[in-house]
């Protein structure tokens, strides 16, 4: 149903490709090995390690009273048989609680606010971002074909950090064409094969930067037959790609009936079509754990979590679609197991380790089960999951704190385009809130957004980043723009 997982491993490539068509899990285990070049002139803005200092010094008679001790000390239970996996938690554990403690590091790498949590280091993460955009040292070649991916990554990134990005408008539409195959879709890069993975990413940077001119790139007719030729009889698509064929159906506005050439389509059930049996597919992808794998009998994991959950967002309220096709308390229960203490962040897979990027991938999950149980009997009144802990994992935990700028998986790892983008979307959903009108009695529905306000927050207004809208994850006016434009052409004119 989304794009990837890791370890298990990636969708299979389509046959003989010229470059092999990574997914966002596997260049986020791809980017951990690749190093910047030092001697690279033309990366030498994010490539620094040179240590941030603040003139900003927290407070010498701070005294944080209202962060929970249960994010600032070893967990009060520790299990005594010693694995590999109960090490490398532990040693997890020593290199995050110094960023979690409410008395500064050492080092003054960050400023901080009056509860000892840094603030957002904005202006370098934008810089890490535009320089990401640029040209990259010869070692990402072996990201070549994922080349889409960090056009959505940065773009989305600088969106959230409040960045104007019509800047890119023509480079974005210009290498948009040159990825786009004439039998419809697009391949990470000139001469690759079209996937459903790229293809996805370089439709929503042609949203985030809007222009109908960039729309007018995307070949909707080649596009509609090429979702059609991936369409499979059990109501899900190859590559295990659902989500990503969804939220393109919806944003082209493309027709949803099958040709006879598609291998799903059912002569004797000709309302069979592209988004068919997909309810269905995501019911029986449900695990034993309540999460969400790729496929039925895989292991359950986060971000296929997102994935279904926004697939059922698109077919239909979320209030219907989510509850009559899930066991939900089951779900919402191995969701809320993937927040730990005292770490605050996520998890992708049950007893795996917290990474940043499931800040998005498991947290924006409660967006979208909580508009499930808006119009329950029992309402939420709260919020599913502790906000003030994934805030400040992000803050301490998931800043670079050099020059480099950026954002990453956990300190002793390096800031990255990937983790850039899911980790700033994960502390969007953990600062706001969204509501949805339903748009009863023939209306159309719509997302609302507000911010957070219930309780005490942790940070400081100036460090709240931009909202991303829940499904599509890209600004809610971007997915207008393009809805609305390709809705008022009618058919393929």
């Amino acid at each position: 149903m989304s794009t990837s997982q890791s370890p298990p491993p990636p969708p299979p490539p389509p046959s003989n490709p010229p470059q092999t068509q990574p997914t966002p899990e596997v260049i986020e285990e791809e980017e951990e090995e690749v190093v910047t070049d030092d001697n690279d002139s033309d990366y030498s803005s994010i490539d620094s390690e040179i240590p941030f200092t603040s003139p900003n010094q927290p407070p010498s008679h701070l005294t944080p009273t209202m962060i929970d001790p249960l994010f600032t000390s070893p967990p009060p239970l520790h299990d005594s048989l010693i694995t590999p996996t109960s090490t490398l938690q532990d040693e997890t554990l020593s290199d995050i609680l110094p960023y979690l403690s409410t008395s500064p590091l050492p080092q003054d790498l960050f400023s901080y606010n009056a509860h000892g949590v840094p603030s957002l280091r904005r202006e370098a993460h934008i810089n890490f971002l535009h320089a990401s955009l640029g040209r990259l040292p010869g070692r990402f070649v072996a990201a070549d074909a994922s080349r889409p991916w960090f056009l959505y990554w940065c773009l989305s990134g600088l969106a959230m950090l409040g960045e104007d990005v019509t800047q890119y408008r023509d480079a974005v539409k210009e290498t948009a064409r040159s990825m786009q195959n004439a039998s419809g879709g697009f391949g990470g890069g000139g001469g690759q094969l079209s996937h459903l993975a790229t293809s996805y990413a370089v439709v929503l940077a042609l949203a985030i930067v809007g222009g109908e001119e960039g729309f007018e790139v995307i070949d909707r007719r080649q596009m509609w037959k090429w979702l059609g030729g991936l369409k499979q009889r059990d109501g899900g698509f190859e590559d295990r790609g659902a989500y990503c064929a969804a939220v393109i159906i919806t944003l082209l506005d493309l027709p949803l009936d099958l040709t006879p050439e598609s291998p799903a389509y059912k002569p004797d059930d000709p309302s069979f079509n592209l988004l068919s049996g997909v309810a269905d597919y995501v019911r029986r992808c449900q695990t034993y754990e309540g999460g969400i794998s790729s496929s039925p009998s895989a292991e359950a994991h986060g971000a296929y979590a997102f994935c279904a959950l926004g697939c059922l967002s698109l077919l239909g309220p979320p209030s219907i679609t989510i509850p009559q096709t899930l066991n939900l308390p089951s779900l919402l229960s191995w969701l809320s197991s993937r927040q730990y203490a005292p770490e605050g962040g996520f998890s992708g897979r049950t007893n795996k380790l917290v990474d940043g990027c499931y800040s998005h991938w498991v947290g924006a999950c409660f967006p979208l089960i909580e508009a499930a149980l808006a119009n329950s009997p029992t309402p939420v009144n709260d919020s599913l999951f502790s906000r003030e802990g994934l805030i400040r994992y992000i803050l301490g935990c998931c800043q670079d704190e050099t020059k480099r700028g950026g954002l990453r998986d956990k300190p002793g790892k390096m800031s990255d385009a990937y983790h850039s983008c899911y980790v700033l979307s994960g502390l969007s959903a953990g600062m706001h809130q969204w509501v949805l009108d339903e748009g009863k009695d023939g209306g159309e529905e719509e997302w609302m957004v507000l911010p957070y306000l219930e309780g005490e927050q942790v940070f400081e207004n100036g460090d709240r980043v931009r909202a991303v809208h829940p499904v599509y994850v890209i600004p809610q006016g971007a997915v207008r723009g393009m809805r609305g434009y390709f809705r008022g052409k009618g058919g393929f004119n």
